[in-house]
């Protein structure tokens, strides 16, 4: 007899692994299989020989072997028992690119739809999805409005919101419907006004505002609808009421508004946002109790002919358990959101793809990798984030049964992207059994009429031993002992049984089971961590850890999931480390945190710390228009007039802002892990030059150089003047000729003088005279 099953292979499910022979210790004899379907439980690369006359003279284990090994040992290949797992797709429509128009009702977001498994214990199996979120899809809007007195400034500003919302969510899709509700608190003492006089007036005597309506639990006012203006007028009708305490009864109307489906008008193939609209935390379940509920809610709808929620004064609130199963049984976004956010918060639902598995089996172990749109396989992780809507991103799931579960278990599990109403439909059958245990024969001569002949042994009856049930308990002999040996020297079934009819009954130990040919194998002799064999995550066989799905190591204490070692930013421990058994081992000196998200000294701490300062402070920034910010900014932020840079562990980090200012703030990280943001309140400008004033003192500095230059020059020449003057002078004073002895020159005037004989001139003058 044969049963072996082929892997169905489909290239828009991927497929199967092949089991591999594990190196070292041959676990499929050493195990304690003497049946076929306990050799096929020991490991997935184990097989039995179901040929009678094979391994003759040899152990009952021996027949337990890798299937390479007992065609070698002449087992003929039509009586090895080796089922594989196997992979069949059962539904696999393409996926739809957009979500409106005529074919709105049969849009595709997941393929494959239904797959079907055949698993073989311990054998790991691969099949893959993929997920689009496709253009114009459906969306279902309901909004839940708190109507307590608190409310009523809220009241009044979203008298026109069903124009608003329409006209925002027209930009993502057109087909786009409306509805409303409202909820105050359960009508009955200690939450409610329950005097006489309170009755029909809650209001009554409160000067602020003297009237308004009875108190209601939930009333559903108007179903989901594309009419805008009938959402309008319903919203004009509304008045508010009022209540005692603090807390309202949010979480009864958002139970109620998820489970009453035809009621509220919620389509199969729309997406479904339930925005819940209230200025107070909500009760919780057992606040009931204050009021003499003691029934705890049943989760389902209870709405009357009046659309009002008629179990308000029966049964305590839901708590947050039935709440989140009910919203994702229905595939409902609840946003407790401001409507001018509506349509950033719809574009992040809508950015981001994540799987979750309903109905798991438990005794199935799943992991995911995921690819996003940049390719990179991420192990571990079951959403991609940061995508646009048509985008397409494909998952590998690996599944791997543990045991298997009493024949005619139907297993069944479901994988579904958080909000969709598509789903994977996955059914499993267990490849447990071997198909020569068919064949099996009762009292059959080949096992001494004693026993039963099944898969090439004799299972026999109580009292007998043996290959062919030929042995009674309690006969021994030398013959007998020999064979129970292990080798020469060795102790007799190596001191942990006893040794019949040629092979060994290994004792019972309150620690575990021992088994083997020689009893030398148990199940509780393996390496443990923290004291837990194989850590909990692995079976011991033999000695060695046999590691389920998802663990490593030699106690099986190394986890391979990585999205613990995912940073608040989608990195793998921040880019500064690498994931070692799920934790993050931080490389980057400086760097630490449980994914080393923080790290004050490393080069690019300013850079990533500067977008949260500018969502965080100044809306701006890349994360400025998604809810990333909040998720991703945890850090402490102090705004600060002066910044003080002296504090010891801090750093001082400066950027540029778009307006050319300065932004300064110190990054620390405190004692009690918490990273501290201390900031400017706000970037430090410097005001720029008046213009007239560079132009006065431009042409004032140009005319006082040429000023200047012109009076050095004056200087200058005067100098050289004076200088040559007084150079002209000194040779004047020592030329050789004055002007009168100048040989060139000569006066106008001549001088003669001539020599007279004034004697005669003398007589004659004198005899004259006389």
């Amino acid at each position: 007899s044969q049963h072996k099953s082929l892997p169905v292979f489909a290239a828009a499910v991927g497929l199967c692994s092949v089991p591999v022979p594990p190196s070292g210790l041959n676990m499929c004899m050493s195990g304690s299989a003497t049946s076929c379907e306990e050799c096929l439980l020991i490991h997935p690369s184990c097989a039995w020989c179901a040929q009678e006359d094979f391994g003759r003279g040899r152990s009952l284990t021996s027949r337990c072997d890798f299937s390479q090994n007992l065609l070698k040992r002449g087992c003929d290949e039509h009586f090895i028992e080796y089922p594989t797992s196997s992979i069949n797709v059962l539904q696999n429509i393409p996926l739809s690119s957009k979500g409106s128009g005529s074919t709105q009702y049969d849009v595709v977001q997941i393929m494959p739809q239904k797959i079907s498994l055949s698993l073989r214990p311990g054998d790991q199996t691969w099949f893959s999805l993929q997920v689009r979120q496709v253009e114009d899809y459906p969306v279902d809007l309901y909004y839940l409005m708190d109507l307590s007195l608190s409310m009523k400034d809220d009241l009044d500003t979203i008298r026109n919101l069903g124009t608003k919302l329409a006209h925002e969510m027209g930009k993502l899709t057109s087909n786009f419907r409306l509805g409303f509700g409202s909820f105050v608190d359960k009508n009955m003492s200690p939450f409610s006004y329950m005097a006489p006089k309170y009755q029909e007036n809650p209001c009554n005597g409160y000067k602020l505002f003297p009237n308004c309506v009875p108190s209601f639990g939930f009333r559903h006012i108007l179903s989901l609808t594309d009419k805008v203006d009938r959402f309008n007028e319903e919203v004009q009708k509304q008045m508010v009421s009022r209540n005692r305490d603090a807390p309202e009864g949010g979480f009864d109307a958002i139970l109620q508004a998820a489970v009453c489906k035809e009621k509220i008008g919620w389509r199969k193939e729309a997406l479904h946002l339930l925005v819940f609209a209230t200025d107070d935390v909500p009760h919780l379940a057992l606040d009931g109790r204050l009021g003499g509920l003691v029934h705890p809610h049943d989760g389902q709808c209870h709405l009357n002919d009046n659309n009002e929620y008629s179990a308000s004064t029966k049964m305590d609130y839901p708590s947050l358990a039935l709440l989140g199963e009910k919203l994702a049984e229905n595939n409902i976004f609840l946003n407790f959101a401001v409507t001018k956010r509506l349509y950033v918060i719809y574009k992040n639902i809508r950015s981001k793809v994540e799987l979750s598995v309903w109905d798991h089996p438990e005794d199935l172990s799943l992991s995911f990798t995921a690819t996003c749109q940049d390719g990179n396989p991420l192990p571990g992780l079951r959403k991609c984030a940061d995508l646009k809507i048509g985008d397409t991103v494909s998952f590998n799931v690996s599944v791997e049964a543990r045991s298997c579960p009493p024949r005619g278990t139907d297993r069944r599990f479901t994988i579904k992207p958080v909000g969709f109403k598509d789903r994977l439909e996955v059914a499993v059958d267990y490849e447990c059994d071997c198909g020569c245990s068919r064949n099996a024969q009762n009292n059959s001569v080949i096992c001494s009429s004693i026993g039963t002949y099944n898969c090439g042994t004799c299972q026999c009856e109580p009292g007998y031993l043996g290959a062919r049930c030929e042995c009674q308990e309690g006969e021994t002999s030398n013959m007998f002992l020999s064979a129970c040996r292990e080798s020469e020297g060795k102790q007799i079934c190596s001191g942990r049984g006893e040794c019949s009819c040629n092979q060994c009954l290994c004792y019972e130990s309150e620690f575990g089971k021992i088994y083997g040919s020689f009893c030398e194998c148990d199940d509780f002799s393996c390496a443990r961590h923290k004291g837990i064999l194989c850590s909990g995550h692995g079976e011991c066989h033999c000695g060695e850890c046999k590691c389920h799905a998802g663990y490593i190591g030699d106690n099986c204490n190394c986890s391979t999931e990585t999205s613990g070692c995912i940073s608040d930013d989608g990195q793998m421990c921040s880019g500064r480390g690498s994931c070692v058994c799920g934790r993050c081992q931080c490389t980057e000196p400086g760097a630490f945190g449980e994914t080393c998200e923080k790290c004050p000294t490393c080069p690019d701490a300013c850079g990533t710390k500067r977008e949260c300062i500018e969502c965080r402070l100044f809306n701006s920034g890349r994360l400025a228009d998604n809810e990333t910010c909040q998720r991703q900014c945890k850090d402490h932020i102090i705004p600060v007039e002066t910044l003080k840079t002296d504090e010891p562990g801090a750093v001082l980090c400066l950027y540029k802002t778009d307006d050319d200012c300065v932004m300064k703030f110190t990054y620390s990280e405190h004692a009690s892990g918490q990273s501290i943001l201390s900031a400017l309140k706000e970037p430090e400008c410097v005001r720029g030059p008046d213009a007239l004033m560079v132009l006065v003192a431009v042409v004032g500095s140009i005319l006082l150089v040429g000023l200047l230059l012109l009076a050095a020059w004056k200087l200058v020449i005067t100098i050289h003047d004076r200088r040559e003057f007084a150079r002209f002078q000194s040779a004047r004073s020592r030329a050789r000729y004055e002007m009168a002895s100048n040989p060139l020159y000569k006066h106008p005037i001549s001088t003669h003088f001539v020599e007279t004989d004034f004697s005669m001139y003398s007589k004659s003058y004198n005899g004259g005279l006389h």
